[in-house]
């Protein structure tokens, strides 16, 4: 499938590309008159007065401009929910949950949304909505747009491509892609059917970490994020325009595709990265070092150092500490820690954890490994160890993550969690 797409790349670079020979002005913006009789339409995803390190912009040249569309009327949001989460108390319990089911009848993204969580407040432009995507069928005459937030999809099962006013993007398990805040898509399934986790960002668009004392290179590196090309649709017909905005589904009707973009220039574009790529940092010495050597993206909050929401991976690396208990040890923290697990086996985790499952613990709820993995990793002989064929990822977020009603009352709820450090036993015998 990757043959079929071309990339442009560089994290947060000013790209400039048409799909059509001289469709974009060249010196200016907005000139009089466009080839091809496009529309010169500029999409702003920070203030026009942000500094010019944060500024986003780009400027879209269209066969219509976004205005051509009908009468927005409000729809069922079905399992889709936005902070601030209100509908239950949020639990200090420690909390664990079975992959959701793909439907048996027909379910398109849109309609295969389910929130798990959300913090702060999309209307406050701060925290995190987190959602899963359930699917088993293309977005046939369905276009998309996500006004609260971006999205950063993390696939677990099955491959799609989002068709976006950008371009298109193919992805599958093992790369992420992230959607800003605004833009057109729609999501073609490849495989029969898709599962994956959604964060979705209302705060300060995701970036790159700061490398610190690491120095020039390591972690994420910008050559090898990809952004599409462009490529557009001359369709017309009877389509239908969802937005979600301010907390709640909208719909209109529209009666010609809204990916009509010839040409775009500009930094604020849907990208991709392939978590293979991500450079592993890690110790050489002893002790378990903290996740945060794991972080792809992070979106930063007024407080230097604790973040809206980092993205962070354990992906397949080698394990050397010496005199060490390896996995993750147990631990209380300020931040609040939602995971997912792509594929494979999590180190903490031997049992109960599975592929597309999730788990939730939040602000000083105490979590570590399970008892049968305390046992294991005190006792094992350390050598040299590869942890391969594994995935996992984190969102992790300074602010209390609060599960949705469907979250702590669903059938995926794992009512048991608890019962994995029940086996934990005292070794204390006195001075």
């Amino acid at each position: 499938m990757s043959n079929e797409f071309q990339y442009l790349t560089g994290f947060g670079n000013e790209f400039e590309t048409e799909a059509l020979p001289g469709a974009l002005p060249i010196g200016q913006f907005s000139p009089q008159k466009v080839k091809y009789d496009l529309y010169a339409e500029q999409y702003n995803t920070t203030a026009f007065t942000a500094p010019r390190a944060d500024n986003r912009r780009n400027w879209f040249y269209r066969i219509r401009p976004s205005v051509v569309q009908g009468d927005y009327q409000a729809m069922d949001n079905g399992l889709l929910r936005t902070a601030p989460i209100t509908e239950v108390p949020t639990p200090p319990t420690m909390l664990r949950w079975n992959p959701i089911e793909i439907p048996a009848e027909k379910t398109d993204f849109i309609d295969g949304l389910v929130t798990m969580a959300a913090n702060g407040s999309a209307n406050g432009q701060a925290g995190i909505g987190i959602h899963v995507y359930v699917a088993n069928a293309s977005m046939e005459g369905r276009y998309f747009y996500n006004a609260d937030g971006e999205f950063l999809f993390v696939p677990q099962q099955g491959e799609l491509v989002l068709h976006t006013e950008c371009g298109k993007l193919a992805l599958r398990p093992g790369e992420i892609a992230v959607i800003p805040r605004g833009i057109k898509f729609s999501v073609e399934l490849i495989s029969d059917q898709v599962r994956g986790y959604i964060c979705e960002n209302y705060g300060h668009p995701l970036i790159l970490p700061e490398r610190g004392p690491v120095g020039a290179n390591g972690y994420t590196n910008e050559r090898d994020f990809q952004y599409p090309v462009a490529a557009f649709e001359d369709k017309e017909g009877d389509f239908e325009l969802v937005s979600k905005f301010n907390g709640n589904l909208f719909r209109c009707d529209i009666g010609h595709s809204p990916l009509d973009v010839v040409a775009w220039t500009g930094n604020s574009a849907p990208y991709k990265y392939d978590l293979a790529r991500f450079n592993v940092m890690n110790t050489v010495s002893f002790d378990h070092p903290d996740p945060s050597i794991f972080t792809v993206l992070t979106s930063p909050s007024g407080t230097a150092g604790v973040a809206n929401v980092d993205f962070v991976i354990f992906p397949p690396r080698w394990m050397v500490a010496e005199d060490t208990f390896r996995p993750p040890y147990y631990h209380r923290n300020i931040m609040s820690e939602f995971m997912g697990l792509i594929e494979g086996v999590y180190d903490a985790k031997e049992h109960g954890f599975v592929p597309g499952g999730m788990s939730l613990h939040n602000c000083m709820s105490p979590h570590g490994p399970e008892a049968d993995v305390f046992e294991k990793a005190s006792n094992a002989e350390l050598e040299p160890q590869r942890y391969e064929n594994t995935l996992a990822f984190m969102f992790e977020s300074r602010y209390v993550i609060s599960p949705t009603k469907y979250a702590l009352e669903g059938k995926e709820r794992q009512q048991n969690y608890l019962d994995c450090w029940k086996g934990i036993r005292k070794y204390y015998k006195g001075a």
